[in-house]
């Protein structure tokens, strides 16, 4: 997919822009997520801001550039570009998403694991 060159109004995408953050922060199951995502983007679209992601964890994790590399078919210079982004909001805000998932994850099975084994 490729953005028109025809002039917009900066005011109107601009009001599209505030209404597509305001329909992301509305969606709140991964199952509207998905449906989101999938009629909304591209595969390819998809796949670029999924592996932009798992570069981002992975390099969260300490995973080195060839690791990475390996793992998701991505590129040295691609892996540098996501590693700068990561000081930026936006991405601090994914990751403490995903850690804290993670962090409740882990304590759910502890949890379930200890009631269990009463």
């Amino acid at each position: 997919m490729q953005v028109s060159k025809k002039r917009v109004s900066r005011k109107l995408i601009s009001q599209f822009h505030r209404l597509l953050e305001q329909v992301i922060a509305d969606i709140h199951r991964p199952k509207e997520a998905q449906e989101f995502f999938k009629d909304f983007l591209s595969k390819t679209e998809l796949e670029i801001l999924t592996r932009r992601l798992g570069i981002a964890y992975y390099l969260d994790k300490n995973h080195s550039y060839q690791t990475i590399k390996n793992k998701l078919g991505v590129s040295s210079a691609t892996i540098a570009t996501v590693n700068e982004q990561m000081r930026k909001n936006g991405f601090q805000i994914a990751m403490e998403k995903i850690k804290a998932d993670e962090w409740a994850s882990r304590w759910a099975k502890k949890i379930g694991q200890a009631l269990g084994k009463r």
